[in-house]
């Protein structure tokens, strides 16, 4: 917990300081007005990024704060109509039934052992069902990717429990065979928001890349994909499962608004812990750890395979572990599957992280207990540069298609990618005095969990829809002020 909680300490001092004012504040006598649009049926279909998923949970306060529900606010004032949310039934989210493990309660920092820290809590309740009160137009379900929003039966209570299914869709899905773009389209739409796409690359990089790329399998049947979601989904699957989305959606004349996919790997749980964490190692430790009962009688081993010609000499340099005292900082000891298969020889693929690799979020408390020294890491805590390679690309191609299909459609452009750069960058973006950026807790935009937003986060993304709307439709929607929206609670 050391390592998250000097992170934390840093972070949390930065949000003591403010910065200068760049945008003038919000002018009460603004005319708002619906341009070419009509917002009197808004429907918002997504995945997590959409429902307000925050701090590693679905909860009220997050669905409160989901831009969705800023952007409706913003259409009342230009002929928006009701938006209704399916809403969770306590401010704590995850399920407690026995059956669908997986699901805890939302993050939260709290002090242990002196240090702050983020700590998940109980699940808040047994998944209920509240599709008796919808239709709902928020839309947005936890987990999705683009071709699960048009699946028959993802809804269905029953497949929940065997692990084909979505317990968030099921709770407000309209019967068992329905498909969440069915249940949109059924309430005759005037205008949508579509972001989805993210997740069909995000779990194959926060697994540490324990997936498939299949935009190198080929395979574009997703019934055969990893049953975890690890895979990365092949681009025409993507391309072909928006298309069908917006052709539904578009049907009977509806106007609307698509987003792009950022970069999945320049989140805080990417870019919070460094590449090479291991520093501060007394002369005592180092000489344990190159000791032959360690990591000496592995290094001889890679010098006996290299002499038997079964690795090269870059291999071997790479593999070879180092660490050294002081103030040197040193890569962490990790599992690269990658690396040439020396079981035979009772080697394990070890070799240190380098300024290329990305260790993941959760790691951070497991580095002081050892973890990256006396015991490697394993694959899944770290993002290896050939394994972002493959993310970003899939990225990239999945943009190529966003794109093409907005002007095909349409519909309005959001080009997230590009804002969420901004947003990375060492100046972030301002808005009415203050300055966001994607640092961990002290950058105000993303939540605990260091992959979804905050209520300001969220409010930014608002923001870049309004934008959007108000190009596309000559529309004059108003914006947001993200400072009216909640950070992270401090304790």
């Amino acid at each position: 917990m050391k390592h998250l909680n000097k992170i934390l300490l840093v972070a949390l001092a930065a949000t003591m300081f403010s910065c200068d004012d760049d945008f003038e504040h919000p002018v009460e006598d603004f005319q708002v007005t619906k341009g070419d649009a009509d917002f009197s049926k808004y429907i918002a279909l997504g995945n997590s990024l959409t429902s307000g998923y925050r701090d590693n949970a679905l909860y009220h306060s997050g669905q409160e704060n989901s831009y969705p529900n800023m952007l409706a606010g913003l259409m009342k004032a230009a002929g928006g109509g009701e938006f209704k949310i399916p809403y969770m039934p306590n401010d704590t989210g995850g399920f407690t039934d026995t059956d669908i493990p997986g699901y805890p309660g939302k993050l939260v920092l709290q002090i242990v052992n002196g240090s702050l820290s983020p700590v998940p809590t109980a699940a808040g309740g047994a998944l209920d069902n509240i599709a008796a009160a919808g239709p709902y137009q928020n839309m947005g379900v936890p987990g999705a990717k683009s071709y699960h929003l048009a699946a028959d039966g993802y809804g269905n209570a029953a497949y929940v429990r065997l692990g084909k299914a979505n317990p968030y869709f099921s709770r407000f899905a309209s019967s068992g065979t329905t498909s969440v773009v069915k249940d949109a389209v059924a309430q005759n739409p005037t205008f949508f928001s579509l972001w989805i796409g993210n997740n069909d690359v995000l779990s194959y990089a926060t697994s540490g890349g324990l997936g498939v790329d299949h935009n190198e399998t080929n395979n574009v049947d997703p019934t055969t994909y990893n049953p975890l979601g690890y895979d990365i989904t092949n681009a025409n699957v993507v391309k072909a499962s928006i298309n069908g989305i917006l052709k539904a959606m578009t049907a009977k004349g509806a106007k609307g608004v698509i987003a792009n996919i950022p970069s999945v790997t320049s989140i805080p749980y990417f870019t919070t812990v460094p590449a090479t964490p291991i520093t501060g190692l007394a002369d005592a430790q180092v000489t344990a750890l190159m000791s032959a009962q360690a990591y000496g009688s592995y290094n001889a081993g890679l010098g006996q395979a290299k002499a038997a010609g079964l690795l090269s000499d870059a291999e071997y340099q790479e593999r070879l572990i180092k660490f050294t005292a002081g103030a040197t900082i040193n890569g962490a000891v990790i599992v690269d599957k990658d690396l040439t298969n020396l079981a035979a020889l009772g080697l394990p693929s070890y070799r240190q992280t380098t300024s290329k690799d990305l260790i993941v979020l959760t790691a951070a408390s497991l580095l002081p207990k050892g973890y990256g020294t006396q015991i490697a890491l394993e694959d899944k805590y770290v993002l290896t540069a050939k394994e972002t390679a493959k993310a970003e690309a899939a990225v990239t191609k999945y943009n190529a298609a966003i794109a093409e299909l907005a002007t095909a459609y349409n519909l309005a452009f959001v080009d997230t990618h590009a804002q969420m750069q901004r947003l990375s960058s060492a100046s972030g973006i301002k808005f009415y005095g203050q300055t966001y950026t994607t640092t961990f807790v002290s950058g105000g935009a993303f939540s605990l969990d260091g992959v979804h937003l905050t209520g300001n986060g969220y409010a930014i993304v608002a923001n870049m829809f309004v934008d959007a709307i108000n190009q596309k439709y000559h529309s004059t929607l108003r914006k947001v002020y993200p400072g009216d929206y909640p950070g992270i609670a401090i304790p």
